[in-house]
């Protein structure tokens, strides 16, 4: 099969599933043009505050399109590239894109309540600590996981002598340069566009041209530091873009972000054409080895739980409904962003998996068939460098250029974890179930971690510790906690259609697929923690018992804490699901902020604006 087709075929059914599925929720579900956003009344200059349409995708596509989309897909390629497919382009459209913009949603129409405050409002409080408890430790693998991704990417090389190998250095030592410009440049951008609003194709303008001279810089002064280095550096980075106010770095950066994602998708598409132009764009992976992998494993649930970026991602609601939520300034905006940045993030996955396809033959992450063996970001980027080179751009930057791409799709889901991390450390204190709790409550316990720059190092200095160790004997259930994490708040937006008035048959089949899928994996990893377990011995008097014990014991563990609250968590929200009445409760008073009122106020006075300038005045 010629990657070609596959591209179009995959770019045709995602963009159906847009104009017809997604706006026919939209229209069951009863967005209101006409009606004030949270970010518009709220607005207190932190993390309520209004943004373009495009400024909120860009949020939403970068914190989510992380290293899900191309590490899932491919990995989960053991079963053929064909079943990868059918559940990124239905799981896409039916499941992940409906959570996404479900979540948003539901917060959007509760003055932008998180999913936490949400479940407390819709389940009980008992299940709103619980979740943030969970949401909390969660997001601690993520950044330590990720911290170490990234500090790995751009790591120096260091020869037999001890020296820097500069050669093999190079282009992560550029892309890090280039990863620390962001930081400072956003700052400057966002600063320039309030300044001097500029919006539109001046804006667009401004951002292109910053790109440019990044690299330029990044590729002329690269930076040589070990892993422990860049681990300082990334964790210096998260304190100021976890604690500052979102207008400052985080909605600039992700700005600049997603124009350089979009360019790498394009890049992409030219390159997979050109290669198939050139006789070179053939899919040579298996398009279905069977049920069962070379590992033993079984597709169901293995796929769906490894597959989750890009089909359906548990860890999308808590940006939609933690951060993106507070930045909608309309919300007819709620589609393209909860919507379509989960199916254009789709589309990544589809890139990924015919990359991965065409360039099996010569790497693959089993190294099988005389093919060199790599990671699965190491294939995209060098399919995706390759296309590029062919299409006639120098190999140094097109190398650079997918190294930058791939810390950044790192990077900008870190920061987006690590903010959500703080907000639930923070919420998981407060006594309201308010949305602007974290802000207003400022007696006992909340006037210390109330402040956001010590939640932050908190949070972060937990994740650095599971960092440098401990993290990667929970890993392997990354995927299933992932799509629990999904199952609940499908039924937490179940419940909240419901219970307004609102159709929500559409999230049931999706409820029960994750639900039996989550729990079979689960299940699934205690028996394997059991049986290793009991094959060494409990109490691992050997070298080889103590590594099980370390690594399958902390594992049972987790998975045992997973279930439990995955069970209480899921039987409440089910009784609340079937014990109240359609309609029984109305969407929440809207809420407003001085700030907000003062903006809404001005605007108003100003007869030349539109309603939709008016919201984002």
């Amino acid at each position: 099969m010629n990657g070609i087709t596959i591209i179009l075929v995959s770019a045709v059914v995602l963009i159906i599933g847009y104009l017809g599925y997604g706006r026919w929720l939209a229209n069951q579900w009863g967005v209101d043009k006409n009606a004030l956003t949270p970010a518009v009344r709220m607005e207190d200059g932190k993390n309520f505050s209004p943004a373009s349409r495009f400024t909120v995708f860009a949020h939403q596509f970068s914190s989510i399109c992380g290293a899900g989309p191309v590490t899932g897909t491919i990995v989960a390629m053991a079963f053929g590239w064909v079943p990868v497919m059918l559940w990124v382009l239905v799981g896409g459209i039916f499941f992940g894109a409906v959570h996404d913009f479900g979540a948003l949603y539901a917060s959007m129409k509760n003055n932008g309540k998180s999913l936490a405050q949400l479940i407390e409002k819709y389940i009980g409080k008992t299940g709103r600590r619980l979740f943030l408890l969970f949401s909390w430790l969660f997001c601690l693998i993520v950044i330590a996981a990720f911290t170490s991704m990234v500090a790995g990417t751009f790591k120096m090389t260091v020869a037999d002598g001890g020296a820097v190998d500069y050669a093999k250095s190079y282009y992560g030592g550029a892309a890090g340069t280039i990863s620390l410009l962001f930081t400072f440049v956003a700052i400057l951008f966002g600063w320039a566009c309030r300044k001097f609003d500029l919006k539109g194709w001046k804006e667009l303008v401004c951002a292109v041209v910053l790109l440019v001279l990044m690299f330029a810089v990044g590729m002329q002064l690269p930076l040589y530091l070990d892993e422990n280095g860049w681990i300082a550096v990334t964790m210096a980075y998260l304190v100021f873009a976890a604690a500052m106010p979102i207008q400052t770095l985080k909605q600039p950066r992700d700005y600049l972000t997603t124009i350089m994602m979009v360019v790498m998708i394009v890049a992409a598409v030219l390159g997979i054409f050109v290669m198939g132009a050139n006789g070179q764009g053939e899919m040579t992976a298996p398009a279905f080895v069977g049920f069962t992998n070379a590992s033993g494993q079984f597709l169901f649930p293995v796929l769906f739980v490894s597959v989750a970026c890009g089909a359906l991602s548990g860890f999308h609601s808590l940006v939609s409904a933690g951060t993106s939520s507070k930045q909608v300034s309309n919300e007819t905006d709620a589609l393209p962003v909860g919507y379509g940045a989960m199916v254009l993030e789709s589309f990544v996955g589809m890139i990924a998996i015919v990359v991965a396809a065409i360039m099996y033959k010569d790497m693959n992450t089993a190294g099988v068939n005389g093919a060199a063996a790599a990671t699965p970001f190491q294939i995209f980027a060098a399919g995706i460098a390759k296309g590029m080179t062919m299409c006639g751009l120098n190999q140094t930057v097109s190398t650079v250029f997918m190294t930058m791409c791939v810390s950044a799709l790192a990077l900008t889901s870190l920061d987006a974890v690590a903010r959500i991390a703080r907000l639930s450390f923070q919420e998981f204190f407060a006594k309201s179930n308010d949305a602007l709790a974290v802000e207003r409550e400022k007696a006992g316990v909340m006037k210390v971690v109330g402040n956001p720059w010590f939640a932050t190092i908190v949070t972060l200095v937990c994740g650095l510790s599971l960092t440098f160790g401990g993290y990667l004997n929970i890993w392997p259930l990354f995927g299933a906690s992932n799509q629990l994490l999904g199952g609940m708040t499908m039924i937490t937006i179940a419940v909240f259609c419901k219970v307004t008035g609102r159709k929500g048959w559409m999230l049931y089949v999706p409820v029960v697929f994750l639900l039996c899928c989550t729990f079979t994996s689960l299940v699934q990893s205690i028996m394997g923690c059991v049986t290793a377990i009991a094959t060494y011995g409990l109490l691992g008097t050997t070298a080889k018992g103590a590594s099980v014990l370390l690594t399958s014991g902390l594992q049972l563990v987790f998975a045992v804490l997973l279930v439990v609250l995955g069970v209480i968590v899921s039987y409440n929200c089910l009784k609340e699901f079937f014990t109240k009445k359609a309609g029984s409760i109305p969407d929440e008073e809207p809420e407003w902020s001085k700030l907000g009122r003062k903006h809404y106020e001005e605007a108003k006075k100003t007869p030349a604006m539109d309603a939709k300038k008016q919201a984002t005045a």
